[in-house]
């Protein structure tokens, strides 16, 4: 029983003081009642409102990773983001359904990586053959059978990939009404080719389009543009929605091809503008002997890039198809991006107690509703009797992320209990039931929610 919080329902739109039951994983009643549980929360004051969900992660089995997400409050993450995934969807669901997770895990089966190289397809900068092409078709179409919840494109690891590659996954996506999530070709970082590339797979096949952390790709100073041009394919009738980060830098590794030099030229960044954030040269800017070093030997040595302008973080934000998201990823301990920490909090915080830019209605409601819509998942991302119990406790006023460059695993605070399936994972900072995460497979066509 979570007794005395205040109610947040995004479905509802309704906000409330009462009292909570959880019985056998589900949210049995809610209640201004004086009722009695086996176990008792007194959240005096508290926000309490469905867990938040991250639509675009890499947490992919990492514990660590699912840690400091269930620290942020995250209690369904998605997987598989930027066209890397696993590629035997069954199997991955298959281990958390046995074993349990620290939080629960959906996923999406990746092309430009994951998919390319499992058909032969390993240069980045080239098509994949129709006969490659014939094999990814058969392996996206089996694990969306499995339950993956979309396909995921990254362009930008890909550039070579032809308009019948992403043309024709995306119709067996959009024949299983599932999203495809795209991580946008980084052509210039001004220019809006890239967006009006994903307007055309929506118009020409039908799919549900997620755009993957728009400030990352589009927070260079054309997010006004950016912005316009998703809302005139929302006005011509496509489904375009995004994801956005909390952060102007963002996080990939070094041997990606956007760190080509003609790459690196086109888009106009300097040596100075990235940071390394792993390895022997974790917290260094990159020099040239640097850069060649790691380029050749250290390939998978993650960096940041700083290109963004802090006003466009709040900018996308503010859109109503807009969601928050970490695009964490797998690191040790005091490495890495602070987005894996610090993302939801950071979200909170400016958003709501510092900026008023969102009443805390909808800030909950694109955290919540609005993805768990996105996906499908009508269970989740609502709090009323029958759904999920996955739950978030937090204090609206002192909610805050702690996580920087250099401790970018700083645990935020305000987030005071989470629970996962009915079940007490996160209590005042402290780790509870560490398995308590299920498998989220999706295994029906998603409706498009109209807000």
């Amino acid at each position: 029983m979570i007794r005395n919080g205040i109610l947040i329902d995004p479905e509802t739109l309704t906000r409330s003081r009462g009292n909570i039951g959880i019985v056998n994983g589900k949210i049995e009643m809610i209640t201004k009642d004086n009722i009695q549980g086996l176990q008792e929360f007194d959240v005096e004051g508290k926000m309490v409102c469905p867990g938040f969900i991250d639509i675009h992660g890499h947490v992919d089995w990492d514990d660590y990773c699912g840690e400091l997400s269930l620290r942020q409050g995250i209690t369904t993450t998605v997987g598989g983001n930027c066209g890397l995934s696993p590629l035997d969807i069954n199997a991955f669901f298959a281990a958390q359904e046995k074993q349990g997770f620290i939080v629960n895990q959906a996923e999406l089966i990746g092309h430009s990586i994951s998919l390319r190289e499992e058909v032969g397809a390993t240069d980045p900068l080239k098509p994949a053959t129709p006969e490659q092409l014939r094999q990814m078709e058969y392996l996206v179409e089996k694990a969306l059978e499995e339950g993956a919840c979309g396909l995921s494109l990254g362009l930008a690891y890909a550039p070579g990939s032809s308009n019948d590659e992403i043309m024709n996954l995306s119709k067996i996506a959009a024949r299983y009404g599932r999203i495809v999530a795209v991580d946008t070709r980084m052509i210039t970082g001004i220019d809006m080719y890239s967006l009006v590339e994903v307007i055309a797979i929506a118009r020409q096949t039908g799919a549900r389009i997620q755009v993957s952390h728009f400030v990352y790709q589009y927070g260079t100073g054309v997010m006004e543009e950016a912005l316009s041009v998703i809302n005139r394919a929302r006005f011509e009738g496509l489904d375009i929605r995004f994801d956005s980060g909390m952060y102007t830098q963002w996080a990939t590794h070094i041997g990606a091809v956007l760190f080509n030099e003609e790459y690196m030229e086109t888009n106009g960044w300097k040596l100075d503008d990235i940071l390394v954030i792993t390895g022997k040269y974790n917290g260094q800017r990159l020099t040239m002997d640097i850069y060649h070093e790691l380029r050749t030997q250290h390939p998978h040595t993650a960096v940041v890039v700083f290109t963004g302008i802090e006003e466009e973080i709040y900018m996308a934000l503010n859109h109503p198809y807009a969601m928050p998201s970490t695009d964490t990823g797998t690191y040790l301990p005091g490495e890495g991006h602070p987005q894996i920490a610090g993302s939801f909090p950071r979200y909170f915080k400016k958003m709501v107690t510092e900026r008023y830019e969102l009443n805390i209605m909808e800030a909950v409601r694109k955290a919540t509703l609005l993805p768990a819509e996105t996906l499908g998942f009508t269970s989740k991302g609502r709090l009323r009797k029958g759904m999920d119990a996955d739950i978030v406790v937090f204090d609206i006023k002192n909610i805050t992320d702690k996580a920087v460059f250099g401790q970018p695993n700083a645990h935020p605070e305000g987030i005071d209990y989470v629970f996962l399936n009915g079940k007490l994972a996160l209590a005042k900072g402290e780790l509870m039931d560490t398995k308590a995460g299920k498998a989220v497979r999706c295994n029906k066509p998603v409706y498009d929610y109209q807000i």
